[in-house]
Parts: structure tokens; C-alpha cells; sequence
């Protein structure tokens, strides 16, 4: 994955970083601190996650695809809030936070997840990046207009563990 040109970047902002796990229960909250990077077509977010217990499951001794798939989510609802905060993206400009949370859980849909993992991942202290590759408004033919959104991520350790993989999303109920 190869992160495009930056013209802006934001250090972890702790209060929206609190507001966006908000959802989540205490134990599930993996996401720890998320750097953000815009371009004028693109925005990513660098990130480091922790996860000391499973949330449903023995230790497994390696990030799997359900903790890999709660640490997207998290990585994405911040960089969308971020997104949104800064107007960083043409697609979200009309957004105001509130309007972001809003939507957080029942409008922002993943229609596509893939990953590989190419070697373990320990969840006990891993990085990880995403970036939003596009985004786009879609009118289906007598459907309702909803943004497009291409994403990619990858998580590593310290220790070479790695894991990436591509995610559509769908950003339902826009006017």
C-alpha cells in the first residue's frame, strides 16, 4: 500500500479520539492514537491499536480477522470524524460532527472486506494504517444516493508481523 502525497496532518486529537470509541464497550476500544494525512484527493490515518483480551474468544496469540475487522472500524470512524472536522474531503464538507454522529453506526455500511494475513500479527501492541482512497456519490437507478468509498489498510508489529487488505463502503441515507 502506498500512501499519496500530503499537504496537511493532524497528531491524535484524545477528545474525538474518545467521542468516536464511544460506542464500543470499555474492553473493545483497541484504538489508541490515530495521526491523520490529507491530500487534496485523499486522506489516511497511522494508527496504533492494542488489544490485551479477546472479546470473544481464548487467546488466539495472533490478531484475527474479527479483532482485525473491529480495528478497521474504529480506524475508519476516526478518520471519517477527522475528515469531517478538518473538511478535508469534498465528499464530507457538507458534514457537520453532529451529522457524522449521527450516522456513525446505523448510515456508514462496509459492502466489502478483504484481508491477507501474511505473517502473525500480535494484537498486544500493533500499528496500523488506512487510507480512503475515493469517494464517490452514487444515484442508482430508482435507489437513493449514497457515497462510495475505496479503502485499503494494512496492520504490522514490531516484530514483522503483517496484514492488509482492501474495504468498500457505503455511506447511506444522503440527501
Amino acid at each position: 500500500m502506498t500512501t499519496p502525497a500530503v499537504d496537511r496532518s493532524y497528531a491524535t486529537d484524545t477528545e474525538l479520539l474518545a467521542r468516536v470509541l464511544l460506542p464500543y464497550k470499555e474492553h473493545c476500544r483497541y484504538l489508541k492514537s490515530a495521526d491523520v494525512a490529507a491530500g487534496p484527493e485523499h486522506a489516511s490515518a497511522r494508527c496504533g491499536f492494542a488489544i490485551p483480551e479477546s472479546c470473544y474468544i481464548d487467546d488466539t496469540g495472533h490478531l484475527n480477522s474479527v479483532e482485525a475487522n473491529i480495528a478497521y472500524n474504529q480506524m475508519m470512524y476516526y478518520l471519517v470524524a477527522k475528515s469531517v472536522q478538518e473538511g478535508l474531503l469534498a465528499a464530507f464538507r457538507d458534514w457537520t460532527l453532529e451529522d457524522f454522529w449521527r450516522r456513525q453506526l446505523p448510515d456508514i455500511l462496509i459492502t466489502r472486506f478483504a484481508g491477507t494475513y501474511r505473517r502473525p500479527v500480535d494484537p498486544r501492541s500493533f500499528s496500523g494504517e488506512m487510507v480512503i482512497r475515493s469517494v464517490s456519490r452514487r444515484e442508482p437507478g430508482g435507489g437513493r444516493p449514497f457515497l462510495h468509498a475505496d479503502t485499503s489498510y494494512r496492520y504490522w508489529d514490531a516484530d514483522g508481523g503483517r496484514c492488509d487488505g482492501e474495504v468498500t463502503l457505503a455511506f447511506v441515507d444522503v440527501r
